[in-house]
């Protein structure tokens, strides 16, 4: 598992997974913005892009074993 890790560069968001995620939930806020008037609506709205998601992200499967642990 650990050469998995090894085959992400450094400082590579475009390589990282995790990306990909923050992208989806930063879509949603943008198309919702109007209702942001509180930090809590905010994180309301993330969570929302987030919980109970199943991503399925082609690079995930970049990585052999790594993408298993997903």
């Amino acid at each position: 598992m650990i050469d998995n890790f090894k085959r992400f560069a450094l400082n590579a968001p475009q390589q990282n997974p995790v990306e990909d995620i923050w992208l989806q939930a930063k879509k949603l806020i943008k198309e919702f913005y109007f209702f942001c008037h509180s930090f809590s609506v905010v994180k309301a709205l993330f969570e929302l892009a987030v919980n109970g998601q199943f991503f399925d992200f082609p690079k995930l499967y970049e990585y052999g074993n790594f993408s298993q642990i997903i």
